[in-house]
């Protein structure tokens, strides 16, 4: 869905081929990283995974806005 979009676009942007085994590959990894970051955030903070996924979509929203002066 929206990473593999994502995938897409760096891939036109940068002029770049990666086979469907790559994409497979970088999806997992994001994918792995995502739930981590987000029971992490469950764990630390004693809430749900729902919940925790919201924190962790703020935080990273928030950072971004920092990063570029917004914040």
């Amino acid at each position: 869905g929206v990473i593999v979009s994502y995938f897409e676009g760096v891939q036109n942007a940068y002029n770049y081929y990666w086979d469907e085994e790559e994409v497979h590959e970088r999806l997992s990894k994001k994918m792995d990283k995502a739930f981590q970051d987000v029971l992490s955030e469950s764990l630390k903070r004693k809430v749900s995974m729902r919940i925790a996924a919201y924190i962790v979509a703020v935080a990273r929203v928030a950072e971004a806005m920092r990063l570029r002066g917004w914040g």
